[in-house]
């Protein structure tokens, strides 16, 4: 049985702060990256607990990475392109690390896809953060989200997209740069018996496939668009912060 783990850096215990997250400077980001490695590691030892020859790969979803592959145990390295939209032959798929969507309240390190220009995704008219957009492109696939390790404001959003989903909180938002946290230790085992529970209620979770298509996805940033812009015949500029790009096909769209 083949599972796949989709990770991120800003929601694991202990990161707080952009400074730890944005850098390339190892001794700024190292903590947080050794921290996302044993939390991963914590997803794995809980699905193989349940499956114990299962095939695991882990996709390094930060942009400037978040994983380094030797501190993997028990799952392949994924980093290049976007992997979850090959998911044929998986059972399932899990999120570790994860934030929240852009301007939700008291979310630690929220942002959508770039957390320096990016105000919101608004997808067929409902706002999606990363979580929603990439367990949208497994559910077409017909696979199952099934677990997501992250803050406080993060399991919520998974919730309001997947009910059934299992979910582990490691820290509690209380501000954009601020959060409580849970101890390395005590996150690890959590979201090591989380996975194994999710695991175990596989058959219970649905893929998630409720937004449809055709594809309206807008796109606003923050700051005003000036320099090469996305074009197409499909892409419409609402005004010079708001793009708006129409699709059948999820693949084309920027998630």
């Amino acid at each position: 049985m083949k599972f796949f783990i989709l990770t991120d850096i800003e929601g694991v215990a202990g990161v707080d702060s952009f400074s730890m997250t944005r850098t390339q400077d190892e001794a700024a980001k190292g903590p947080a990256m050794t921290q996302l490695a044993k939390e991963v590691n914590a997803c794995i030892e809980g699905i193989k607990s349940v499956y114990p020859d299962a095939d695991v790969d882990v996709w390094d979803g930060h942009g400037s990475g978040g994983l380094r592959p030797e501190d993997l145990v028990g799952g392949r390295y994924l980093r290049e392109g976007r992997p979850y939209f090959q998911l044929e032959g998986y059972a399932a798929m899990l999120f570790v690390g994860q934030h929240a969507m852009a301007g939700t309240a008291f979310a630690p390190l929220c942002h959508t896809y770039s957390s320096r220009t990016v105000a919101y995704y608004r997808l067929n008219g409902i706002f999606v953060g990363e979580f929603g957009a990439r367990a949208l492109a497994a559910g077409r696939q017909g696979v199952p989200t099934i677990f997501l390790s992250g803050d406080d404001k993060a399991t919520l959003e998974a919730k309001i997209f997947i009910p059934e989903i299992e979910t582990v909180a490691v820290k509690q938002g209380k501000g954009f740069e601020a959060a409580v946290h849970l101890d390395s230790e005590e996150a690890c085992r959590r979201v090591r018996e989380g996975s194994a529970r999710a695991v175990r209620r596989m058959a219970e979770i649905p893929p998630f496939t409720a937004i449809e298509p055709p594809y309206t996805l807008e796109i606003r940033y923050l700051e005003p668009v000036t320099g090469k812009r996305r074009e197409g015949p499909n892409v419409t500029w609402i005004d010079e912060r708001t793009v708006q790009i129409v699709t059948e096909d999820l693949k084309e769209l920027p998630i």
